[in-house]
């Protein structure tokens, strides 16, 4: 088959297109002919710093295909099934194996591309805010790099949980964007005091739960936006810097911060299940998937590329 690998860590170059052999299926897993792939943003994050799982490596979380094997053991899933899948590494192929807990049907019906960026980005904003943020009707969300797609899945969960929503982008045309996703009000944090408006915006009293995907400097401005009794989500480090913050910037406020990683549960039948709701809710209209656009898998390193120009809204597809 052929795939998108890398041999070492490093920028968007590192990727090749190569001939690798087909994965081999064992007696739990899904044998899946990739026709989507989504890049997720800790799959940039992988190929820059990530272990190596063989040599060479092939990065990826999330796809959408059709089965076309099961192991002896798996049931519920046949040859023919439409799927979007979840695997620590993989995606970046014509094929790849997955699990019967991480894999969910496609609902009859739904745009393979638009079900192939829900799993990740809809459980982990959904985790954000309500499992471990805890937002609730009538609060106030932050969601920091709002037109991420992470972003533009917390934004729309607020947005219908009855939270006013504040989101940060590095443009207007991107902040105009989201307003038509449920944004109440947008920060241009390239332009404006990031702390200085999420206060402004609330009165003085600061914000209730942030969605932080980005870290470094940025999560120590999430912390001062906070409220009283106010709680951080820490998910990601979109912006590449690691930084020491100031624990003690907490205590003023009884203020939490959690880290949150889809990952750590992703086993779990609250996630799956989760998931499945998305994926409906999805299908039905009542949530978006925002696709920015659209490689070939030989051009993973362009796309790759794209992303972290960081001009991207939504999504990037690779299509093998």
């Amino acid at each position: 088959m052929k795939a998108a690998v890398y041999y070492e860590n490093g920028p968007p170059s590192v990727l090749k297109y190569e001939d690798v052999p087909d994965p081999e299926l064992f007696d739990d897993g899904i044998l899946v002919a990739n026709k989507v792939i989504s890049i997720e943003g800790g799959d940039t994050l992988n190929r820059l710093r990530g272990d190596l799982a063989a040599n060479p490596h092939i990065v990826g979380y999330q796809s959408a295909g059709v089965v076309e094997a099961v192991g002896k053991n798996v049931t519920g899933f046949k040859p023919g099934d439409e799927v979007v899948c979840i695997n620590f590494h993989g995606s970046h192929a014509e094929k790849r194996l997955t699990l019967p807990q991480t894999a969910w049907k496609i609902p009859a019906g739904m745009d393979m591309k638009q079900a192939a960026a829900v799993p990740i980005p809809f459980g982990t904003a959904d985790d954000c805010l309500f499992e471990f943020g805890r937002l609730k009707e009538g609060e106030t969300a932050l969601i920091q790099a709002g037109a991420s797609a992470v972003g533009i899945a917390a934004i729309q969960l607020a947005k219908k949980a009855g939270a006013t929503v504040i989101a940060t982008a590095s443009s207007k045309a991107k902040l105009d964007k989201l307003t038509d996703l449920g944004m109440d009000h947008g920060i241009n944090y390239v332009e404006q005091d990031l702390v200085e408006e999420a206060k402004k915006l609330t009165g003085g009293r600061g914000v209730d739960v942030v969605v932080d995907p980005v870290g470094g400097p940025t999560l120590q401005q999430s912390i001062y936006a906070l409220g009283y009794r106010g709680r951080v989500s820490t998910v990601g480090d979109a912006g590449r810097e690691f930084i020491k913050f100031d624990l003690s910037t907490l205590r003023e406020g009884n203020r939490s911060i959690t880290g949150v990683f889809q990952g750590a549960e992703i086993f779990t039948d609250r996630m799956h299940n989760l998931v499945a709701s998305h994926l409906e809710n999805v299908h039905r209209g009542d949530l978006k998937v925002i696709i920015d656009s659209e490689y070939a898998l030989k051009d993973a390193a362009k796309a790759h590329e794209h992303i972290e120009s960081r001009k991207a809204f939504g999504r990037v597809l690779l299509i093998p």
